[in-house]
């Protein structure tokens, strides 16, 4: 660790950027994805400097403490949207409102906190995963006004087999903090790029107990919907000799559908078994049967997920929660 911020102007970017795309954090946090290999005062003077800036705000929570979360201003994600790695990412307008950040701070930092173990995770594996590839609430239309929204979407390049090192530039990512996440996929969500690093997609619902068992089991259908789901064509009047298939709309972003986990907090152990349970239930319907053979579905405890990390074999398979496995599994025991 270093008293000495070398990368100033692209730290500066790179804060507003994941505040603009997470919506909100700490200061710990921030200081954990942004910059980990300098002292956190760099941090805390960073973030004092984009507030007197106008581009953040931040929120005092009552609690003991009193632990300040930023979250950016109206100006701030106004800047931060035009720039190349935020392009078509501009925040709900509740997300730059003092009131509506405060509301929803439980949430927020709790799946601020689960991205955060997967970019220390990576960092500490030699994988590639940088801050701007965990993206919350990507928007997937099923039509109708209806939509898939999950609370992220996680892109990881895990180290090449030959153990060569995937580089992070100053150890906080690019100006942009993007990862990358070309390459085909060759499996369940997985595939190799240019240089040989398998790419993991995944989609990340953090569930805090606030629903009832049966509503986050009944996120498995729409997941299932999600990967079924294709537009109803155009009828036109003039039909073309040989028209193209319809495919489903999640192929015109991901070359293979992302894997599913579900983080599982806001309860004790019992509360766990009852939501897993829950998860296992619905995986007996019918309807599921193709999703589920096609796309791997894990859970965990995010007291796990936190203790121990995400590569551990903290992972429960819905379909089987008996065994245990890592969050890149693929293959169904």
């Amino acid at each position: 660790m270093t008293d000495v911020d070398t990368g100033t102007g692209d730290r500066d970017r790179l804060a507003l950027a994941v505040l603009v795309q997470y919506r909100m954090a700490t200061t710990a946090q921030m200081h954990h994805i942004i910059a980990p290999d300098v002292r956190i005062e760099q941090t805390r003077r960073r973030l004092k400097k984009l507030r007197g800036e106008g581009l953040i705000d931040r929120i005092t929570l009552p609690q003991a403490g009193r632990t300040r979360v930023w979250h950016p201003t109206q100006y701030g994600a106004q800047i931060a949207s035009e720039w190349p790695e935020l392009r078509g990412r501009r925040p709900p307008r509740g997300t730059v409102d003092r009131r509506a950040v405060r509301l929803k701070v439980g949430h927020g930092l709790t799946v601020t906190q689960t991205a955060l173990a997967f970019l220390k995770d990576a960092r500490q594996r030699g994988d590639l995963c940088l801050p701007l590839d965990w993206i919350p609430e990507v928007h997937h239309p099923l039509g109708n006004g209806e939509a898939v929204i999950p609370d992220a979407l996680l892109y990881y390049q895990r180290r090449p087999a030959d153990g060569a090192h995937l580089g992070y530039g100053d150890g906080a990512g690019g100006a942009d903090g993007t990862g990358s996440t070309g390459g085909t996929d060759s499996g369940n969500g997985e595939g190799n790029d240019v240089r040989g690093g398998v790419m993991l997609r995944a989609f990340v619902e953090v569930d805090r107990a606030t629903m009832g068992p049966e509503r986050l089991a009944a996120k498995l259908s729409s997941y299932a919907r999600l990967h079924s789901y294709t537009p109803t064509p155009v009828t036109r009047q003039r039909q073309q000799p040989f028209p193209e298939p319809v495919q489903e709309t999640w192929r015109q972003r991901y070359p293979l559908f992302p894997r599913l986990l579900f983080v599982l907090d806001g309860t004790g152990p019992a509360g766990v078994e009852t939501r897993i349970n829950a998860l296992y239930a619905a995986t007996r319907r019918h309807e599921l049967a193709a999703f589920l053979r096609d796309v791997p579905v894990l859970a965990t405890p995010m007291t796990d997920l936190l203790h121990h990390g995400p590569t551990a074999p903290v992972w429960r398979p819905v379909h089987d929660p008996d065994h245990r496995v890592d969050w890149m599994h693929t293959r169904h025991p």
